[in-house]
């Protein structure tokens, strides 16, 4: 026995030698950023979807999911958890393939159970349906649970696991809530209330945009506190720059606060034209697929049938030689029925043979064993046709059937030994009482001659 730093050291080289490769994801919080290449033409855009509505379909996504946090009564952990998996989500899917409303449900339900505050698919579904007659300015009605309901529900699910299977069941998210905190516990503002509370709101606002896509959250935390002092005007050291501390740099801060800015100078998003937009351009999406199956379809039945196409020549000149005696049969037998000729033809004439002495003995003998055979054949086949005339006797009949007459017959024989069995036991009871009677007249007899 080694001592247990040698047994681990052992341990960890078998582990670092054998690496088995279970899978191509790899779960680490350091792989939740995109690259420039993805990041650029979006599914979106690739579907035809221009980058403004794709913007604002991406903001009122997350405002849905952060009102319906709040009815909900979620954490706000959970709200922003749920709205950086809604733009993580749409980098790999297109807004015109599935609908923002459903993802925005499903992610809400899986953000609630990533940070243990699980709520019910059937809550998260009637408060999006408050939410829509809210801002519809309709009056406000339960939500019948019919079959539109089920369909519903059926959908936030498969949404739940679209985005799981997406992201890879990559669902770590780093939020900068502490790290804001603790960012000005060193920078000694952690009484300073207006500052704390509006770097804060600065944060939640930038979940609306893509910028824990692109950067990481330290950065995003140095860009709320970097924002929130040039709005209050609060000095923070520069010589030296207090974010170089945290090992980040100025142009990231200043590209994530040209992203927040931007987000207020945006008109509030209209949901039934982005609803519209997304409809007209799912339909154009369908008939384009419909077309590449039909033509999809079409060469392949034209290839198919083309001579120069080699499942063509596979299918009737390169046919194997099991299929070409099958094919030269049937030709053959269609000549015959229109010639209606019972001679064979030439070609199918077996050659003359010659038979020596041995070989007209072994014949004889093969036929008288042929004779045998199907005299004994003949006689088999006699006897079972006369049975099969019996059953069809019996069944033509009026007369009871043959299973029916052998149960009466049964019955008939029960019933005779009965009897019979009951007169043998009424004559050997007479028997034995007409002996006792004579016995004791003779023993009475006997008596009286005594006295």
């Amino acid at each position: 026995m080694g001592t247990p730093k040698q047994e681990n050291n052992s341990v960890v080289q078998v582990a670092n030698s054998v690496k088995k490769p279970y899978g191509m994801i790899i779960l680490t919080l350091k792989n939740c950023l995109l690259p420039e290449e993805k990041l650029s033409p979006t599914p979106s855009q690739i579907d035809g979807l221009d980058q403004e509505t794709e913007t604002d379909l991406r903001v009122l996504g997350c405002e849905l999911i952060q009102t319906a946090g709040i009815l909900l009564k979620l954490p706000q952990v959970a709200m922003a958890t749920g709205q950086v998996l809604f733009q993580r989500f749409y980098y790999s899917k297109s807004f015109v393939q599935y609908a923002m409303e459903t993802t925005a449900m499903g992610c809400v339900c899986l953000a609630s159970k990533i940070e243990e505050a699980p709520r019910r698919i059937r809550d998260v579904i009637n408060v999006f349906h408050h939410i829509k007659q809210v801002k519809g300015q309709k009056t406000i009605q339960p939500m019948m649970l019919d079959q539109h309901y089920i369909n519903l529900k059926n959908q936030v699910i498969k949404a739940e696991r679209r985005v799981l299977k997406e992201l890879g069941f990559c669902v770590h998210v780093k939020h900068p809530h502490k790290l804001i905190v603790m960012y000005l516990q060193v920078l000694g503002f952690e009484k300073h209330q207006n500052l704390m509370q509006l770097s804060w709101n600065y944060m939640n606002d930038s979940l609306r945009t893509d910028v824990f896509v692109r950067y990481q959250p330290e950065t995003v935390a140095c860009a709320c506190i970097y924002l929130t002092a040039r709005r209050l005007g609060i000095p923070l050291p520069r010589a030296p720059s207090w974010f170089s501390i945290f090992r980040v740099e100025e142009s990231d801060i200043q590209d994530v606060c040209f992203r927040i800015l931007r987000l207020y100078n945006r008109p509030k998003p209209n949901g039934e034209e982005l609803d519209r937009k997304v409809n007209e351009l799912k339909a154009q999406y369908q008939e384009a697929r419909l077309k590449a199956k039909a033509n999809n379809n079409n060469t392949a039945s034209a290839g198919s049938n083309s001579p120069a196409s080699p499942s063509g020549q596979n299918r009737t000149g390169l046919v194997s030689s099991r299929w070409t005696g099958f094919y030269s049969r049937n030709n053959h037998g269609t000549e015959k029925h229109r010639s209606r000729s019972r001679t064979p033809s030439p070609s199918h004439s077996p050659p003359p043979v010659k038979h020596n002495k041995k070989s007209k003995k072994n014949r004889t003998r093969s036929l008288s064993r042929s004779r045998s055979r199907s005299r004994s054949r003949s006689r088999s086949h006699e006897r079972r046709s006369r049975k099969y005339a019996k059953r069809r006797s019996y069944s033509r009949s009026p007369s009871l059937s043959p299973h029916k007459a052998q149960r009466k017959n049964k019955e008939k024989s029960r019933h005779r030994s009965r009897s019979r069995s009951h007169e043998r036991r009424t004559e050997s009871y007479d028997r034995y009482y007409s002996s006792s009677k004579s016995r004791s007249r003779h023993s009475s007899r006997d008596r009286k001659d005594r006295r």
